[in-house]
C-alpha cells in the first residue's frame, strides 16, 4: 500500500516546511528591523513584529497539518473532521502560494509547491474508499453480515434459488 508510505512524507515535508516557513519570516523580520527604513511611512518595528508573528502563525499552520498527516501515518485512517479541513486548506494555500512562486521566485520554488500539492492531494484521495453502487443489494434473506436467518451460510454457502415465476392456464 501507498498511503502510509505517503502520509509520512507529507508528515515531514510539512514539518520541514513549517520550520522553513518561521525561519524564512523571522530572518526578514531581522532584516527589516536592522535596516531601520521606512516602506511608505510604515513603522520598520511594525513591520519587523508583524513579519515574525506572521511566520510564527504560519509555522504552526503548517505544523498542526503536518501533525494530521502524522496521525493518518500512525493510525493508518484516513483524516476527519477538522484534520481534513486543514488538509484540504493545506493543499489549496500551496496551489495559491505556486501560483504566486512562479512569476516571484521561480520555476524551482514552484515545483516544490506543486509536489506538496500533489502529496497532500494523493494522502487526502488514497483513503476515500470506493462508493457502494445505489443499486447493491444484498441476497435474499441474507443478513447485516452476509449469513441467512439461521445463522448459517456466508461466504461458503450456495446462493439462495428464486422460485419459478407463476404460470396462468
Amino acid at each position: 500500500m501507498v498511503r502510509r508510505p505517503v502520509a509520512w512524507v507529507v508528515a515531514v515535508v510539512l514539518f520541514v516546511e513549517a520550520l522553513g516557513v518561521a525561519a524564512l519570516n523571522w530572518f526578514l523580520g531581522i532584516v527589516v528591523d536592522r535596516q531601520d527604513m521606512s516602506l511608505a511611512g510604515l513603522d520598520p518595528n511594525t513591520m519587523s513584529i508583524s513579519s515574525k508573528i506572521g511566520g510564527i502563525v504560519f509555522g504552526l499552520y503548517y505544523a498542526l497539518c503536518g501533525l494530521v498527516a502524522l496521525l493518518v501515518a500512525v493510525r493508518n485512517r484516513p483524516p476527519a473532521g477538522l484534520g481534513r479541513v486543514l488538509l484540504v486548506s493545506a493543499a489549496v494555500v500551496h496551489g495559491l502560494l505556486a501560483a504566486l512562486v512562479w512569476g516571484l521566485v521561480g520555476w524551482v520554488a514552484f515545483v516544490f509547491m506543486l509536489v506538496v500539492l500533489a502529496l497532500i492531494v494523493l494522502l487526502l484521495m488514497t483513503y476515500d474508499a470506493p462508493a457502494e453502487p445505489a443499486d447493491a443489494v444484498p441476497p435474499r434473506g441474507a443478513g447485516p453480515d452476509g449469513e441467512g436467518p439461521s445463522g448459517e451460510g456466508g461466504a461458503d454457502s450456495p446462493p439462495v434459488a428464486t422460485p419459478p415465476a407463476p404460470t396462468t392456464p
